[in-house]
Formats: C-alpha cells, structure tokens, sequence
C-alpha cells in the first residue's frame, strides 16, 4: 500500500509539471526558445525517431551513448569489485591501491579528458576511459568500506574453526559486502551518467549528449529537450534495474550476514 501510494504522488507530480509547463507556453509566458511546449518537444521526438539527428537516426545516437556507458561501467565493476575488497582485506593491497583512487578520487572527470585525448586519441578509447575513471572510485570506496565495516568476530570465529583466508573471503567478506557493492553500482552508474555529455562534448559526431551539445550551438532547445528527456528516463530506468537486480538476490540485505 505504501508502494500504490509513493506512485501516485510520483505520476501526480509528473502530471502536475507536464501542465505547468503546458500552460507556461501557451501563454506565451516564457520564449518558446528558451522552453518549448510539450507538444513541439513530442512531434520533435517523432521527427527524430523517423529522419534522425544529422543523418544518424535517433536510436543509434542512444544505442552509442548507452553502449559507451555500459562498457566503462562494466569496466569499472570488472576491477572496482575486487579491488576495493582485498584493498580492505589486504593492508598491502591497500597501501599500493588506495593512495591512487583517493588521488583520481576529487578530479573532475574534464580536468584530465584533454590528457586522455592527446594519449589516446579522439575516438571511443578516451571517451570509455573518461566514463570509467568516473565510474571506478565510488565502486572501490563501496567495496574497501564494506569490508572495513565487517565484525571482526565473524572473521575471527570462522578462522578458529579452521577456515581458510579464501574461505573467510568467499563466505564472509563477499557476501557480507554484497549490499555495499551494489550501494556502490548505483553510485558509479550515476556519476559516469552524468559525465557522459561531456565525454561526448569533445571530437564526437554522434551520440545523445554530442546530439544536446550540437544543438545548443543552432538554439535547437526542442531537440535539447528531447536528449535531456531520453537520458533522464534512461537514467531512472537504469537505477531501477540495478535496484530490482539487488533486491532479487541480496535477500539479506539488513541482517546479520
């Protein structure tokens, strides 16, 4: 019950501001080029699912910012999960590993893209690493934390009835840390979200956010709308399925590990 309500109130607001801004452009109140109306924003949707964006259909320029996202993501799970964990396992690990993460850690993802760039050029190779130096950090701290936080006591009893160091880790510390690691998935799913325009902004020709910056120049706000309104939802979508994937099998989530 709870759940029907929050729902309601969610599409409530949904339909609350689709009719402010509904009435903010029929009256002209605000330029339609500062804010097109719903409804140029839908038929401008339309035109660019059938004649696309610069010759390039709009499903493709989805289909090539989602997949940059996803590999650099996937990337960054492959090497954040098990390093973050034997960073907080190992204290040998750590002291070679952490030192690098809390260095890359507070560097806006832009402050080295021009780096990338001279290094390994224009094309897909700097804008995947781009996303995954974005990524890497809050899956490592998820990890390295989750561990951090372990009791002891568990650690310690499972070693007295003779567990092994890999037995304590694949039976204590991995599923203990399982709920942190996918807090963690959440986090880096979001932060390389939002970079993901500006890894398109630079020696790009394709793609939603090159798609959003390259209408900016020609004042194309409608089309604006259109790329902002895709990530968005696309962004939701993603949190929920990691959300359903983590309640589907970390079903110990909250209790005692």
């Amino acid at each position: 019950m709870p759940k029907l309500k929050s729902l309601s109130i969610s599409l409530t607001t949904t339909v609350i501001i689709i009719v402010a801004w509904a009435l903010l452009t029929s009256f002209h109140i605000i330029s339609p080029v500062m804010l097109p109306s719903p409804a140029r924003v839908f038929k401008t949707f339309l035109n660019l699912c059938s004649l696309g964006y610069n010759g390039i259909p709009l499903y493709q320029h989805y289909l090539i910012t989602l997949g940059r996202l996803l590999v650099a993501v996937g990337l960054a799970i492959m090497v954040g999960i098990p390093v973050g964990l034997l960073s907080g396992y190992a204290p040998t690990i750590r002291a070679v590993v952490d030192p690098l993460i809390q260095f890359i850690r507070p560097i806006p993802p832009l402050a080295y893209y021009t780096l990338l760039i001279l290094w390994l050029g224009i094309g897909e190779p700097s804008k995947i690493t781009l996303l995954f130096l974005a990524a890497l950090p809050p899956i490592y701290l998820s990890c390295f934390d989750a561990v951090i936080k372990i009791d002891e006591e568990l650690v310690r009893s499972a070693s007295s009835l003779g567990a092994s160091r890999r037995q304590v880790f694949f039976h204590i510390i991995f599923p203990s840390a399982l709920p942190d690691i996918f807090t963690g998935i959440r986090s880096a799913t979001g932060v390389a979200y939002t970079t993901i325009v500006s890894a398109e902004m630079i020696a790009a020709s394709a793609g939603i956010g090159w798609m959003i910056i390259d209408a900016s120049h020609y004042l194309k706000s409608d089309v604006m709308f259109v790329g902002i309104i895709v990530l968005g939802i696309t962004g939701l979508l993603l949190d929920w399925l990691i959300k359903l994937t983590e309640n589907r099998f970390i079903h110990w989530r909250g209790k005692h590990a």
